[in-house]
């Protein structure tokens, strides 16, 4: 009851008007900048200012393999819709999303994620997963940015599933390190179903880069197990809960 009373008299508004107020910056910051460089900086204000009032305290494990601003692809496993917010504002990085195609015919969501130059995955058209991937690719390898991704493929309940071949098509063909991440808690702080923000504790631990020079397609399905081993192993050393 006091969590409901807290979202509809607090949270819910505050979170409605740094939303506003992040998001008409973020929109003349699309016109200023077409990187999307600008953007991503605000996006990353915003998650921050959105976690605090939220009540979501972070605990980061092993920032210290990544260098800020570096090259990489990142790929996590998936929770909630908290864990983008989360991930922006922790990961010292430009970086951009590969997301399902439907988010970007989303009003509002949709026009903020082309401008901030996030590429859509549509996962129903093999061809056009493939030309996605491949211009990640091209992007990571020419801008030199980061992207990341979910290789679950959605939100899951807490059990890891198998990964997609994605984040490792992408990292080889951009010659970038692939880093591993793990993520918990931000299901309780956000369950499946609920758009509200219960405050808690989430923990994000930082794999160990994989290289990925000398390596081709070929390659994938090893490079994918091997993410998918070291975020299980992270995973295991991580509290469940968001208490």
């Amino acid at each position: 009851m006091l969590s409901w009373m807290r979202t509809i008299f607090f949270t819910g508004p505050l979170v409605v008007l740094l939303t506003i107020f992040w998001g008409t910056l973020d929109l003349i910051a699309s016109f200023i900048d077409s990187t999307g460089d600008l953007q991503h900086s605000i996006a990353q204000r915003w998650s921050r200012a959105l976690l605090f009032v939220g009540g979501v305290r972070v605990q980061l494990r092993g920032i210290e393999k990544i260098v800020r601003n570096g090259s990489y692809v990142f790929a996590s496993n998936h929770l909630s819709f908290s864990d983008t917010p989360v991930m922006i504002a922790n990961i010292p990085c430009q970086f951009r999303f590969l997301a399902k195609h439907g988010l970007f015919k989303i009003p509002f969501i949709g026009f903020h994620l082309r401008r901030g130059g996030h590429i859509p995955v549509p996962r129903e058209d093999a061809r056009a997963a493939i030309r996605a991937i491949n211009e990640a690719g091209r992007i990571v390898r020419e801008r030199a940015i980061s992207v990341l991704l979910f290789p679950e493929g959605g939100r899951t309940d807490g059990e890891l599933r198998p990964f997609k071949e994605g984040a490792a098509l992408i990292a080889i063909a951009a010659g970038v390190p692939i880093v591993p991440v793990a993520l918990t808690g931000t299901r309780q702080i956000m369950p499946m179903g609920s758009l509200r923000m219960v405050p808690g504790r989430v923990y994000v631990a930082i794999g160990d880069p994989i290289p990925t020079q000398g390596l081709t397609a070929r390659d994938r399905s090893k490079l994918t197990q091997q993410v998918r081993d070291q975020i299980e192993t992270m995973l295991a050393g991580l509290p469940k809960t968001a208490a």
